[in-house]
């Protein structure tokens, strides 16, 4: 048996605030709450990686002191990037550069669903999850819909299989019975292009050279998330289904996550570049822009300087 201490500390955090089209003044929160935590806890992430911010459910995550804080409303939106993203905290407007167009007036909304059993790895009794878990009920890749047994995609009364997002997965993780047919169809819509070496963690790989190039990264057949009613579809284009691991490689980047994963589905980072999400806890609705590079534009152009 092997224990690991965590201090909580108590400190006044400061940061910018903004309208969302103008930086405002510098604000503060008096009473933050934070830990301090062993460095195993960064292992597998990003080189350089400091610390972890919590963005979940919880009550001392972000979100909710800052809606303490501030007296907002429990919402927040994430834009990342493979470089600098940003996240907001409360509502809109988000600006985009060129055009100043605001983001929350074009979003497509699905339910945000409670998972009333914690998939932590450490956890109290009754724990509730921190997770943003939401209702896919199926996966198309160029309008065919890949076979996935049903019951692997509604959270069961243990609290697990289901779909959630997660910033800290870098690329979507599938349990097995899922990627395999999600990867055989995809390959199967791609027989004619040359296949390559593997490189690891990506088992499925292609000569990068037998793409085109589109405003939407390389010319493959969309991956669609299909959420809910069977109306509400969240698209997957080649810059966040694929990834070029070197010149002449692309690999698909979906990872197989074994048999018996506690989440069938965890939508992880790559796949989220480019898309803003907003997190309306208030409304448990999850909102999404769909790639902004359709646009031609991406997260590291949020307008801060407007006058």
């Amino acid at each position: 048996m092997s224990t690991s201490v965590y201090e909580l500390g108590m400190d006044i955090l400061s940061l910018q605030s903004t309208n969302g089209r103008n930086p405002g003044k510098s604000v503060s929160v008096p009473n933050f709450l934070f830990s301090c935590a062993p460095d195993f806890l960064v292992e597998g992430l990003a080189s350089g990686v400091k610390g972890m911010v919590g963005l979940g459910r919880h009550n001392i995550s972000l979100p909710n002191q800052f809606s303490t804080a501030f007296g907002f409303k429990k919402k927040l939106a994430l834009c990342l990037t493979g470089g600098d993203g940003v996240i907001f905290f409360g509502d809109g407007p988000y600006e985009m550069l060129p055009g100043n167009t605001d983001l929350s007036q074009h979003l497509t909304y699905t339910s945000l669903i409670l998972n009333h059993m914690t998939t932590s790895g450490s956890y109290f009794e009754n724990e509730t999850s921190a997770g943003y878990f939401i209702g896919l009920t199926a996966i198309n890749i160029n309008g065919k819909r890949v076979k996935i047994d049903k019951k692997l995609l509604s959270i069961d009364q243990d609290g697990e299989v289901g779909t959630k997002i997660s910033t800290v997965d870098p690329y979507t993780v599938l349990q097995s019975s899922i990627y395999k047919a999600f990867t055989k169809t995809f390959i199967k819509l791609l027989k004619k292009v040359p296949r390559v070496k593997a490189v690891k963690p990506f088992d499925v790989c292609f000569d990068a050279k037998s793409f085109s190039s589109t405003r939407v990264g390389p010319g493959e057949p969309p991956v669609d998330f299909v959420l809910q009613n069977n109306e509400t579809v969240w698209r997957i284009w080649g810059a966040n289904s694929m990834v070029y691991v070197n010149e002449k490689t692309l690999c698909l980047a979906f990872i197989d996550g074994g048999a018996e994963p506690r989440t069938s589905i965890v939508i992880g980072g790559y796949q989220l570049e480019n898309n803003l999400l907003q997190f309306d806890l208030a409304s448990k609705r999850l909102g999404f822009s769909g790639s902004l590079l359709f646009s031609q534009t991406t997260c590291s152009n949020i307008n801060f300087t407007s006058v």
